[in-house]
């Protein structure tokens, strides 16, 4: 299914609708104009990964420094950017159950079709690192229930992430997953997932949707989506994965210009000046502008002239 066949109706219906038709990738996006380039790939739907964000944005690290109005404000930018489903990190929901209430209804009112949910303790940590602890399950459900009764929107998507799997074990993890299931869950992100046969046996005992995480460098085996798929995850998210390549281009372009002291010899590796004002629709922003000086407007500005 291609995202110009995703039914016409909210970005939460619209999210539920891809997951059904699942499996589903989704890219992590750090910038708005990031998120438009995975829509033009054809993808269904995007990620605000608090990882990308805490990194692209402040150059923190992902230990819950980043705020909840940073979050539902870059998470803006992105929904408006792009007519295709944005899901998104919410860490721990930053704070009690009444912190959750606003955090989602600041992120619904973003534009956002969902987020998830960890039952990580502050101060949380990245969920392929170590030293993460747990609050309780009781504690998690609370935080659900606020977030299933904070939503104007019943699609709004709630999942539930648990980071049981490297904290608890497997089997920790399937009892925490239906429970946070029976306080209102619409879907769950089991974190950490160490093997093929774990994934499998998670699947085989959640029946709800399921998100897989594929992020580079951590604990589970990197499976394609078909694979996921074929295991019973709806949906599969690649949080940092459009960060890292980007990094290492910026890295290799930053070596360039220090060795050779020019960008010659880059050229040919550039998104073209074109090919940006395209991305952004610069025409249809100058034909509107035009028009509305109307004769004036013949003497403004074109895309041909350079950019700075």
């Amino acid at each position: 299914m291609t995202a110009e066949s995703l039914p016409h109706s909210g970005p939460g219906a619209a999210f539920r609708a891809a997951l059904a038709q699942g499996p589903v990738a989704i890219p992590g996006v750090f910038s708005a104009l990031v998120a438009r380039m995975a829509e033009r790939a054809g993808f269904q739907a995007v990620y605000q990964s608090g990882a990308a964000l805490s990194a692209g944005l402040a150059a923190l690290p992902d230990v819950g420094l980043v705020t909840q109005t940073e979050f539902a404000e870059h998470g803006c930018y992105l929904a408006a950017a792009v007519g295709i489903p944005v899901i998104s990190d919410a860490d721990t929901g930053f704070g009690e159950p009444l912190a959750v209430e606003r955090t989602v209804r600041l992120f619904e009112a973003a534009g956002l079709a969902g987020l998830h949910l960890e039952d990580q303790e502050l101060p949380k940590r990245c969920g392929h690192l170590s030293g993460k602890r747990l609050v309780s399950s009781d504690e998690m459900a609370a935080k659900l229930r606020a977030a299933v009764a904070a939503r104007r929107d019943p699609d709004f998507v709630i999942i539930a992430r648990t980071d049981a799997r490297a904290v608890e074990g497997l089997d920790a993890a399937i009892e925490r997953a239906l429970a946070y299931i029976d306080a209102g869950a619409d879907a769950i992100f089991p974190e950490a997932i160490e093997s093929k046969d774990e994934f499998a046996r998670f699947a085989a005992q959640v029946p709800v949707p399921l998100i897989a995480n594929m992020t580079e460098f951590g604990r589970s085996p990197l499976l394609s989506v078909a694979e996921l798929g074929e295991l019973g995850y709806a949906g599969v998210l690649f949080p940092v994965t459009l960060l890292r390549s980007a990094m290492k281009a910026v890295e290799h372009t930053l070596g360039v210009l220090g060795r050779e002291g020019t960008q010659q010899s880059l050229l040919g590796e550039m998104q073209t000046r074109a090919q940006l004002y395209e991305l952004l629709d610069y025409d249809a922003f100058d034909q509107r502008d035009r028009e509305y000086f109307g004769s004036a407007g013949s003497s403004r500005g074109s895309q041909d002239e350079p950019a700075t």
